[in-house]
């Protein structure tokens, strides 16, 4: 472990400096950006001051992949991770050694994300290499908590200082517990463990302990249940927690960019898109400071829109996020020149857009991490190489086929009038496929897709042997294995896990099959002895 004596200076204590950096996180969620920053800006102030210094800036460089806000952040951390420890210390001496200790541990986590970006292997390496040391101190933190006698009454700053850890062990056992089991055993072997469980319940320790922290545990929290969960698939997410969770910022914070995001996001998995519209399009209002936060919204209305197939509202803001982001122009892209596949062909001549040109951009614009493809990027790229020939072949409802991706099936079947006029629009794509002429090579690969598609329409309604009928379908076309009985979509993943390699969003299926996995473990562990499955 190591020491630093700079985590508050001769002249403010550790107390005023945790209070000041609360007044800077309120400013912060209060959309004054600059200001928080601006108090933060290290004066030899505190390790404190500067390690939320460098977290804002962390933020702003992962939302917007500018190459001079990264370089501005790391920058930023540098002055914190370039104090090597001498010698290992078994124990800390003082409250302020504490708190340096869990700085420390945060800035190793932000410099790890940030050296993650870099396209070299070696880069990879070095962020895992700090994720394993951030990961042993806030272990050691732990220790430091439970083997205090009396934890309810802690000072202050020791109840700070048990938020921040509560925060960082509950992340990080949330976020590999979520690691399918092959990758996990290999992470257990490397000292790592992951508990969900007992990672939610530090969470959510952590965004009740009224801590300079809370708000961190409170947003981890909320990203599990409105994304993480759902994008994944291993369930829709706890609403009701996730709205109390939110609910005191909501009245602290009512105009916070962050804070009408999220209530959004509740909106979204709710089903009412409409309020979801309407609280994202205030966010967007709110401030002008973070145009990144606008590209965050625009990506939320685009599915708003999908969900309820108004392609042109939706394309409005595919566009706006291929012109004003650079997170990943290849999806951009590929979405955008998606959505307009949707539209009739004169409505697509009437905005000015070449949907072959766009398609055509795809592979161009991949980006690469670690030296390794974003895995929805090459996903689009390959879908996009149908347009490269003289003679393009076009893709069939590829919007909704990015919808599948994205699960967003799971939430608009919330609304059962929006999923039956998707479920109109795939028959009548059926239709079509049926009538054709003169079939392309890729005939049999769309009419795949439909009854994939159709399936997922039909479950969601509860019509679910017309559900069997459409994945049975997918199933018999490409392989002449018998499918087990025992949920639809699984079957479908464990097909594709056992017949196939390489294929399309490989390591997303992955996860929903572990997903899946875990859910039919816990159900199956629940049945009475006669009951459980075999």
């Amino acid at each position: 472990t190591f020491f630093f004596s700079n985590i508050s200076s001769d002249n403010i204590d550790l107390e005023t400096v945790l209070k000041e950096c609360s007044g800077a996180l309120d400013l912060f969620l209060n959309n004054r950006f600059m200001d928080a920053l601006a108090l933060l800006k290290p004066r030899n102030q505190s390790m404190y001051h500067a390690m939320g210094y460098s977290s804002i800036l962390v933020m702003q460089a992962g939302m917007t992949f500018e190459p001079k806000d990264m370089d501005a952040a790391m920058s930023a951390s540098l002055p914190i991770v370039s104090i090597c420890p001498t010698s290992p210390v078994v124990s800390f001496v003082s409250t302020e050694e504490m708190h340096a200790e869990l700085c420390y541990a945060e800035v190793l986590l932000q410099k790890a994300a940030l050296t993650f970006l870099d396209e070299s292997i070696i880069g990879f390496i070095k962020g895992g290499m700090r994720i394993r040391n951030s990961y042993q101190i806030y272990k050691d933190c732990q220790a430091m908590i439970n083997a205090m006698e009396d934890k309810e009454k802690l000072t202050s700053t020791l109840t700070h200082f048990r938020g921040g850890v509560s925060m960082g062990i509950g992340s990080f056992n949330l976020m590999l517990s979520l690691l399918p089991s092959r990758v996990l055993r290999l992470m257990e072997f490397l000292g790592f463990s992951g508990d969900r469980e007992m990672g939610l319940s530090e969470l959510r320790s952590g965004a009740a302990s009224n801590s300079l922290r809370s708000i961190l545990s409170t947003l981890t929290l909320l990203m599990f249940h409105l994304y993480i969960s759902v994008i994944l698939g291993i369930g829709d997410g706890d609403l009701k927690e996730a709205e109390a969770l939110l609910a005191p910022y909501k009245n602290k914070f009512p105009n916070g960019a962050l804070i009408l995001f999220y209530t959004a996001r509740i909106a979204v998995l709710k089903g009412n898109f409409t309020f979801a519209q309407e609280k994202y399009l205030a966010c967007i209002a709110s401030q002008e400071e973070w145009r990144q936060i606008h590209h965050l919204c625009y990506w939320e209305l685009m599915w708003a829109y999908s969900f309820e197939q108004n392609w042109r509202e939706a394309y409005h803001y595919a566009n706006l996020l291929s012109k004003e982001s650079k997170w990943s122009q290849a999806v951009y892209v590929f979405q955008k020149a998606a959505i307009l596949s949707m539209l009739p062909e004169e409505e697509v001549t009437e905005l000015g857009e070449n949907v072959v040109q766009l398609f055509r951009q795809v592979e161009g614009l991949r980006l690469k991490i670690a030296g390794k493809s974003i895995p929805t990027e090459k996903f689009a790229a390959k879908k996009a190489q149908r347009y490269v020939s003289s003679v393009p072949g076009k893709l069939v409802v590829p919007a909704l086929e990015m919808m599948y991706v994205w699960n967003g099936f799971t939430v608009v079947g919330k609304r059962p009038e929006l999923t039956e006029n998707i479920l109109s629009t795939l028959e009548k794509t059926e239709d079509q496929l049926r009538n054709e002429t003169h079939p392309s090579e890729y005939h049999q690969d769309d009419e795949c897709l439909v009854q994939l598609l159709k399936g997922l329409c039909l479950r969601e309604l509860g019509r679910l042997v017309q559900a069997e009928i459409c994945f049975n379908r997918v199933i018999s076309r490409w392989s002449h294995l018998t499918a087990p009985h025992h949920t639809l979509e699984l079957t479908a993943c464990f097909f594709a896990m056992m017949n196939y390699k390489d294929y399309s969003m490989e390591s997303r299926l992955h996860f929903r099959i572990h997903a899946a996995l875990n859910t039919m473990g816990s159900f199956a562990a629940k049945l009475p002895p006669s009951r459980t499955p075999a």
